[in-house]
């Protein structure tokens, strides 16, 4: 029999089960969209196989006849070191083989079976000490309350402050404690002769998980490493995303969750390209607004122009503005712009910024992230194109990145109809980044503010690609970039991100 107060423990040991089963669902979820991109199929993915693991487990269970007390605690231990160790060996065996998304479904359907495995187990273990409707409404109680603070922590605490591969090793830990804390709540149902062992495999278990622990950073590096095929020279994940920089012979690179944004060996054409048409096109620019741009790049740019008294800087990542301070390759790249004292960090998102705004800029920069993601995707709609407009002064001119019209010409026209569904007069325009091909942008305004083709004004700083003849070459769309018919991006149908993960994903 078991005393009542290591009953209590054991409802305890439910809480921490549920935690651990979904933290590792979230993992694996949060894995796959990072490694693999079209986040939303593969994130829907995982949960299905996921919830239908559990159900299997759930059904196995009823032919484990004898031993149950055992059976659970050596599952316990099955699921610490395979749900503990799937975030690392995922990390590695993308760099490494073909069959990926085997690999990772069928760790995600394993640790699902072993999930939904404990819960059956554990409650038939309890259901001596409890009539059936106290036992029912206990274990769900604390099964649900484990599963919402496993959704409330991996965001807020634990991928931001342990990052992936950390926060599945220590999940592992925590499941191997409940495995060695179980032979001892559960001391009078097992037999000497098992009791030994189970314990021995438990402080195995914990000690392999605590050297891989010691080892994560080694190991997370190396991994990416492989898959960036450069030396990485800073890394660090944020609240936001994972920011990684890279260098090689030809310069150094910026990885925003393992996409690249940057290679300082030829950004100055896509940043060039970004800012000076827009720029050009306003009479003496004075207030400046950036949407994204945490590298400082494009502010570099917009710096240039004496009769600049203010730069707005928004981005919602302080890691990433921070960075561009204190990383001495990229704040040499970006010429410290974000430490002159003309520009304004704000570290907000800019969705919100914007709707709460009451200033109003002569120019808008857009150096918005790729719309990979729902998150991202919110920011190219005609909600926001809408919000927008209330921070233009009298013709203002916004210029925007519009990823590539030549292979993601869906996802470029689509941004640029959006923009004249909210009101906007677009001109589209591209430039050729070595690093990335043909890349779109568009440039904006209100009614005849924007120009056909601006001329560029006088600078202080020279320009590396821009000159008079390069301008008027940005604005002639060859036949291969021409117009294709869309749908329009809106909030509540992100038609935009659907298109990006066909084109780029295919």
């Amino acid at each position: 029999m078991i005393n009542r107060a290591p009953l209590f423990l054991l409802y305890l040991n439910v809480l921490v089960v549920a935690t651990c089963g979904l933290v590792y669902e979230l993992i694996a979820g949060t894995l796959a969209s990072y490694l693999l991109g079209d986040s939303v199929t593969q994130f829907s993915f995982v949960i299905g196989v996921y919830l239908s693991a559990l159900g299997v487990g759930a059904w196995l269970s009823r032919y484990v006849e004898e031993n149950l007390a055992r059976t659970f605690i050596e599952v316990e231990l099955a699921l610490a070191l395979i749900g503990g160790a799937s975030a690392p060996m995922l990390f590695v065996a993308f760099a490494w083989i073909d069959w990926f998304r085997i690999l990772l479904f069928g760790s995600v359907f394993v640790i699902g079976v072993l999930v939904g495995l404990e819960l059956p187990l554990l409650m038939r273990i309890l259901k001596e000490h409890l009539d059936f409707s106290d036992l029912v409404s206990r274990v769900l109680t604390f099964d649900y309350i484990g599963a919402l603070l496993a959704s409330l922590m991996f965001p807020i605490l634990l991928v931001p402050h342990l990052g992936l591969v950390r926060t599945s090793l220590v999940f592992g830990i925590l499941n191997a404690l409940v495995g060695w804390w179980g032979t001892y709540l559960l001391r009078p149902l097992l037999s000497s002769r098992s009791l030994g062992g189970l314990r021995g495999r438990a402080v195995i278990a914990i000690g392999l998980l605590v050297v891989a622990m010691i080892k994560a950073d080694t190991l997370t590096m190396w991994a990416e490493e492989y898959i960036l095929q450069s030396p990485i020279v800073y890394a660090k994940q944020t609240p936001f995303q994972r920011i990684v920089v890279t260098r090689n012979d030809d310069g150094f690179q910026l990885h925003l969750n393992g996409h690249l944004q940057f290679n300082s060996a030829d950004e100055y054409r896509y940043h060039e390209a970004l800012v000076h048409p827009a720029m050009a096109s306003v009479a003496n620019p004075r207030r400046v607004l950036v949407l994204g741009g945490g590298d400082g790049l494009a502010v570099r740019e917009i710096l240039k122009y004496p009769s600049v008294e203010s730069v707005t800087l928004v981005d919602i990542d302080p890691g990433m503005t921070g960075l561009s301070q204190t990383l001495e390759p990229l704040s040499a790249l970006n010429e410290q712009a974000l430490s002159d004292p003309r520009v304004t960090v704000e570290n907000r998102d800019a969705f919100v910024w914007i709707g709460e705004s009451s200033e109003r800029f002569d120019a808008v920069i857009i150096d918005f992230p790729d719309p990979g993601t729902y998150s991202i995707g919110k920011l190219y709609t005609t909600r926001f194109f809408t919000l927008l407009r209330r921070v233009l002064a009298p013709n203002a001119v916004v210029g925007i990145q519009c990823t590539s019209p030549l292979v993601a010409p869906k996802s470029f026209w689509c941004i640029v109809s959006t923009m004249e569904a909210a009101g906007f007069q677009v001109r589209p325009y591209h430039v050729a980044v070595p690093t990335f091909g043909v890349w779109g942008f568009g440039m904006a305004g209100i009614g005849d503010s924007v120009p056909r083709i601006p001329r560029l004004a006088p600078i202080d700083g020279d320009l590396r690609y821009l000159n008079a003849e390069a301008m008027q070459n940005l604005f002639d769309m060859p036949a291969d970039l021409r117009r294709v018919e869309t749908g329009l991006n809106r909030l509540n149908d992100q038609i935009l991100v659907r298109y990006y993960e066909q084109e780029w994903g295919s």
